[in-house]
């Protein structure tokens, strides 16, 4: 199979499960081009919470949290992970990891970055009282569930933890820390970039919610004094001179400015108000890559989109749900649908990721199911009809009018019913809520927008937590002994390689039983006016400020 952007490679120790993370760029070359002149200007949001990391789970606080902060690693633009705070992270059996830090890392008030500043941030992020968002990105550590809490509806704990901090997390000296998973996990080093996983310097823990209205970090970039951040305004960074990571800035600083509509950052970037802009407005799709030329991006994310059809309801189990499945499938014209409704800004998909994380092939067996066939789509109805008949039962897609959805599903549902003859809808929901409610509650009458958007670039992240048995995202309820069995050999593999052939194979396996119908990949769609270069859109649809040059 192809196996496309091959990251950061795991080396052997000796034993076949044993991986080594170890020796990537702790800073630039001595002939590497230093910060550039100029402050580049960019769209931002202004964030849900104070700038803690780990409970900074949405865009607008993440693009701050991660320019300010930097963790164990980082990502290049394929997604691919690079050591930055971490000298190197090793393990014999993917279950007991062993991370050493670089020497002289500081936060920028001079205080050092220790194992400490990791596991007491872990530790804080993993314990229920604090209910941070990001909690359960610590439920893999030996120790989690009794730090965790119950809570009302309101935040209020209801049953106390058990302990305060993870017994799976280690100090053994200032530069060196051992993490144990509760399972193994040959991936595990691939989410450490992630914002949840950031470190904090000993000031926070005296005043967590002041400190989040003026972080301290070790990252490229750090506020630009006091009254950087102006509430629904914007913020202003400015570079570390201390920081000497993979992310080393070519310019001087940030500004990010909250934007209340996409169209006035648009006006902007084309006024040359604006240097980058990472959300195209969709009244500019059919001009912007005309207008900005080689400075317009329409790439793939890691976001993927797809259509949901519950197991509890009549007509979708057995073999008469998998062959509806699979007819539904060959019903949707996804190459017309992306070209005419999103107007290329979309890409059909291929399999259940994305094509920006390391591991993605377009060459799955079975992934011909993802191609419009009329023809195969009304003999596979046909075949289901044998077993039970559909009769004039309506075909509905359930979706979130607050999210713009309404189009894409009436052109889908007009081609499953323009192919197969049947009734078919959409079933419009107030607010993203109130549909997640139903889909919660089994309270679906048909099939459901679904999509995912990667926490960190690993396959893994797209298949565990939406089809594996009894999973938090699992809502229509897919089981498969196989594809959970799949999951474990992976999880258990010698290197992320030898994992991703195997989450591969398990995806073989979503595409015979079908539990989410893939339709296809957000892009990101983005413009930089004249005043910048060397403007590069990550995997994750941010820019790689760190790159960006000005005048």
């Amino acid at each position: 199979m192809k196996r496309n952007r091959l990251g950061l490679a795991f080396a052997g120790m000796g034993v076949a499960s044993a991986l080594v993370l170890t020796g990537c760029s702790a800073g630039a070359d001595d002939d590497a081009a230093q910060a550039g002149d100029g402050i580049i200007t960019t769209n931002g949001s202004e964030p849900q919470n104070p700038l803690i990391p780990t409970n900074t789970t949405e865009t607008g606080g993440g693009k701050i949290t991660t320019s300010i902060f930097a963790g164990l690693v980082t990502y290049d633009a394929d997604g691919a992970i690079e050591n930055d705070a971490a000298e190197s992270i090793e393990s014999d059996d993917s279950t007991i990891w062993t991370v050493t830090l670089r020497d002289g890392l500081e936060f920028t008030n001079g205080t050092p970055v220790t194992s400490n500043s990791f596991v007491d941030a872990w530790n804080y992020g993993a314990y229920g009282p604090n209910a941070q968002s990001a909690s359960y990105f610590f439920d893999n550590i030996v120790g989690y569930d009794e730090v965790q809490a119950e809570l009302d509806d309101e935040g209020n704990v209801v049953t106390e933890p058990t302990a305060e901090t993870m017994s799976g997390l280690t100090v053994v000296d200032d530069t060196t820390f051992t993490v144990e998973l509760s399972a193994p996990e040959a991936d595990w080093p691939l989410r450490l970039g992630y914002t949840a996983y950031y470190p904090l310097p000993e000031v926070a823990f005296e005043d967590m919610e002041a400190f989040g209205e003026n972080p301290i970090g070790n990252g490229p970039y750090m506020l630009d004094g006091e009254g950087a951040w102006q509430h629904d305004v914007g913020i202003d960074l400015v570079t570390n001179p201390d920081y000497d990571g993979p992310r080393e800035p070519q310019n001087d600083g940030l500004t990010i400015t909250f934007y209340a509509s996409q169209d006035a950052a648009y006006a902007d970037v084309q006024g040359g108000n604006l240097d980058v802009l990472d959300a195209v407005p969709d009244s500019a799709f059919e001009t912007y890559e005309d207008e900005f030329g080689d400075r317009a991006v329409n790439q793939p994310a890691a976001i993927f989109q797809g259509m949901n059809l519950p197991y509890y309801l009549e007509h979708w189990s057995g073999e008469e749900g998998k062959l509806r499945r699979a007819a539904i499938s060959h019903a949707i014209n996804r190459e017309e649908i992306t070209d005419v409704i999103f107007q290329g800004t979309r890409t059909p998909a291929t399999d259940f990721t994305s094509p920006v994380i390391d591991g993605y092939t377009d060459s799955l067996e079975g992934a011909d199911v993802l191609e419009y066939d009329a023809e195969r789509a009304q003999e596979l109805w046909a075949e289901a009809d044998a077993i039970s008949p559909y009769g004039d039962t309506v075909f509905d897609i359930a979706y979130n009018s607050d999210g713009g959805h309404q189009a894409w599903v009436d052109a889908v549902t007009q081609s499953i019913g323009n192919t197969l003859g049947i009734s078919a809808q959409g079933k419009p929901y107030a607010t993203f809520a109130e549909a997640l409610g139903d889909r919660d509650s089994d309270a679906l009458t048909g099939a459901t927008r679904a999509g995912w958007q990667a926490d960190y670039p690993s396959l893994y992240n797209f298949l565990a937590p939406l089809y594996q048995t009894g999973a938090g995202s699992n809502y229509e309820d897919y089981s498969s002994e196989e594809f959970d069995a799949l999951l474990a050999e992976g999880s258990t593999a010698a290197t992320v390689e030898d994992a991703n052939a195997v989450y591969q194979d398990a995806q073989e396996v979503l595409l015979e039983d079908l539990p989410t119908i893939p339709l296809w990949y957000s892009n990101v769609t983005g413009v930089s006016a004249d005043t910048v270069d060397n403007v590069t859109f990550g995997w994750d649809s941010v820019p790689l400020y760190y790159e960006i040059t000005k005048g």
